[in-house]
């Protein structure tokens, strides 16, 4: 595991994870963009990774070295982070707006729940209440009232099966006994991503929409290479960077700020249903990843009689 890190450190991960958090809330409207203008289905995703690995690829090859050094627990590391972000990009395409972001940011519970069983850490009371919270508003965004409650189509399955990816990958990264050069994972995960969404582009699971012509790669390049540039690469630095060196609940609570924007974005931008459902599927989740913050902070301000009664000691 690599070194615990210092207080400034740490308060620097948490806000680059939060700003994060908010930019990953705007990560919808590009991959959406790619799809109209021809790009569909997973073919979208598989440019929207595949831009960002050739612009960051003579950095790559500067680094080959230090990149196969660092071995497959690297490698590890990107599939899963790629997997992940592929599935979850791709939900976008295939469902809602605000029914992806929920759906996928469940993963507090997901991520308390494996370092409980795999770090040993425990479950506090705070993320209990955290995870009761979490499972109501995942039950009321998929409509318990009206039977089994289950994702309605492929975009609430991938988007709900990338947040359990990516409990995996904060708990992976975490765990790792070696400290990796940012930059090396981000490549990595950049060339794993386009791997991975072109592979299963291949397979044709979905619509089966064609591979994209390079004449429509090439039309869309003017506007996503600066989304690439000031969106996504300093995002992903952002999530690279500052997760190794925080607690993967308190990961998944810092990027509840994605389920603010993303969820004020889809409404002002397009028509998709956002009712009372939605509200209080909205309230219930960023409650959940809000808890392990909230609930300490109340514990000092109103400290209960056990508190009370050990200072007076």
């Amino acid at each position: 595991m690599p070194a615990l890190p210092d207080r400034r450190s740490e308060n620097i991960a948490k806000v680059a994870c939060t700003v994060a958090g908010a930019v990953w809330g705007l990560y919808w409207i590009p991959v959406r963009a790619l799809h109209d203008a021809g790009i569909q289905g997973l073919w979208a995703t598989a440019v929207f990774y595949f831009v960002p690995f050739v612009l960051m690829l003579p950095i790559g090859l500067l680094r080959w070295r230090q990149i196969i050094s660092a071995g497959w627990m690297m490698q590890g590391i990107a599939i899963i982070g790629g997997l992940c972000l592929v599935l979850y990009s791709t939900a976008f395409l295939y469902t809602d707006v605000i029914h992806a972001t929920l759906l996928y940011y469940l993963t507090p519970i997901w991520s308390a729940l494996l370092a409980r069983a795999w770090l040993k850490e425990l479950i506090t009371r705070d993320r209990t209440l955290a995870i009761i919270l979490g499972t109501a508003g995942l039950l009321i965004i998929l409509n318990l009232d009206q039977g089994l409650p289950l994702p309605r189509n492929p975009g609430d399955w991938m988007a709900l099966v990338s947040g359990l990816i990516w409990a995996l990958f904060a708990n992976v990264m975490r765990r790792s006994e070696s400290s990796y050069n940012t930059v090396d994972v981000l490549f990595s995960w950049f060339f794993w991503g386009t791997i991975i969404a072109v592979a299963l582009g291949l397979l044709q699971i979905l619509d089966r929409p064609d591979p994209p012509s390079a004449q429509q790669i090439i039309t869309v390049l003017p506007w996503l290479i600066p989304v690439v540039l000031f969106l996504i690469i300093p995002g992903f630095y952002a999530i690279t960077w500052g997760v190794p060196l925080l607690n993967p609940g308190t990961v998944g609570v810092l990027f509840m700020t994605e389920i603010s924007v993303g969820a004020i974005s889809a409404a002002l931008l397009t028509n998709e249903p956002f009712g009372t459902r939605e509200i209080l599927g909205v309230i219930l989740i960023t409650a959940a990843g809000l808890t392990e913050v909230v609930v300490p902070v109340l514990a000092t301000l109103f400290p209960g009689r056990d508190t009370r009664r050990e200072r007076n000691r």
